[in-house]
Parts: structure tokens; sequence; C-alpha cells
């Protein structure tokens, strides 16, 4: 079952594509989707990722019903899934999740690990470890936590239980919600054009701050100001703002 690969103008879309069972995640789903991620990171021309889901559905989580001893496979694509959400969350550029459906178990995992999460009106989220006895990743567990706060993460890992869109959006476990599917997809072309019009070095440079503990900031802190003073997006951020026109930003990935 597939990673579904796009590329359109300066917008990458990986889609979960496994329709037949609402888009769940095998073994070999896993950990193409690190790889995936690796191309697009090095690809100057991709300002920003779209992951989503093929048909009504975002992802119902991991298929562990369909390996050989479901016990042993539960712990290799818990193994696989936190190296695929690790490698989500380190994409040095935006990442937003279009989520339509059910984005429940794994399939949360990977929207929590996307720095934005729009939806369409009537999606439910669940985080579902609390049902099969696991013990939920002690990354996944502190990424949880740190996106909609100690009781929300605790109410969604204690009960397992599935929540709607608006209580969704309330707890901050989605920024936006859309009317239905089609102005989900327009709104995410819209905001994906608008990320591409900014300041690459500014998304890149905030994106690793937000992710720093105290201890490693200076030394980034210094880092980013030598990208900044070397690339000449400060002087043209200004001189566009001064002109009245459109910036052209040159710095780019290295």
């Amino acid at each position: 079952m597939p990673m579904l690969l796009d590329v359109a103008g300066t917008t990458a879309t990986i889609t979960i594509s496994n329709p037949a069972k609402r888009n769940i995640m095998s073994l070999d789903m896993w950990r193409a989707l690190p790889g995936l991620l690796d191309g697009l990171a090095a690809d100057p021309g991709v300002r920003a990722l779209v992951l989503t889901g093929d048909g009504d559905t975002f992802c119902a989580g991991a298929d562990i019903a369909g390996m050989t001893d479901p016990a042993t496979g539960s712990a290799l694509i818990q193994s696989a899934a936190v190296e695929a959400e690790e490698a989500l969350a380190a994409f040095p550029k935006p990442t937003l999740a279009a989520i339509r459906g059910f984005c429940v178990g794994g399939g949360c995992q990977l929207a929590a690990a996307c720095d934005l999460r729009f939806a369409a009106e009537g999606a439910r989220f669940g985080v579902t470890p609390a049902r099969l006895g696991i013990v939920y990743a002690a990354s996944s567990t502190r990424r949880l936590v740190a996106l909609v706060g100690p009781a929300a993460a605790k109410h969604l890992l204690f009960s397992a239980e599935l929540i709607g869109d608006e209580r969704a959006l309330r707890v901050g476990l989605v920024d936006e919600v859309l009317p239905d599917g089609d102005a989900l997809r327009k709104r995410v072309e819209e905001f994906t054009a608008v990320l591409a019009a900014r300041s690459l070095l500014t998304q890149a440079a905030a994106k690793e701050f937000a992710a720093l503990d105290a201890a490693t900031t200076e030394a980034r802190t210094e880092h980013w100001a030598r990208q900044a003073k070397l690339s000449g997006d400060t002087a043209e951020g200004v001189a566009a703002f001064l002109e009245g026109r459109d910036p052209r930003f040159g710095w780019t990935m290295r």
C-alpha cells in the first residue's frame, strides 16, 4: 500500500493511500515515509509539505491486524511509527495536515507531528493505545501534551475516546475547521501559497527555535543570525516593504 507523492509548484503533497481500510498504515508505509521526507527536504523547489489521506479519511491508524503475529507486529509498527513521526516533526520546512474523516491512532500521531492541522467538518480524532494495552511512546506523549496541554492529552490517552472537530479545535488539536472537503482543499492551496511567499529563513529558524530547549538556544541563535546576515533576506524584506512590492527572498536550505 503506497504513500503517494505529488509536487505541484512549491507544495509537495504526501497522500496516505489505503482507502479500502480507511487509510490504515502498514509497516511498509511507516518505513517509507522518512525516505520521502528526506528527498523533499533536499529539494529547493519545495517550500511546504501537505500530509493528507486518500478519499474521505485521513488515517484510521496502524495495520496491526495485518501482521502475522499481532503482538510482535505492534512493537514493530510502534517503532516504525515513532521513527516516521520524528522524521515528520524534524522536516525543516512548514508542514500541514489536511484532515477529512477519521484521524485516529497512528493517524493522529502523524497529524500531531505536523506544524499545523486543518480539518473539514465532521472529522473525528482519537489517540487509542489504551484500547490495545500499548504504552504510547514518550516522545509522542510529550508532543501531544505540548500541543493540547496535560489535561486534554490525558483525556485522549486515558479514555481512547474519539472527539469531534469542535472539541479538537477548542483544545488546540486542530488550527482551522472548514465547512467541507472542497473548502478544505481550497484553503490548503491558499495557505501554502502564502507560505511560499514568505521568508523560508524566518520559517526554518522559527520552527527550530520552537523545538529547542533553553540549553541549546544560544548557539543556534548565533547560527541563524549569521544566516540572516549572509542571505540578505532582511534587507530585501525591508526594502520591499518600503517600496510597496512583494519581496524576493533568496535564502534556501543548504
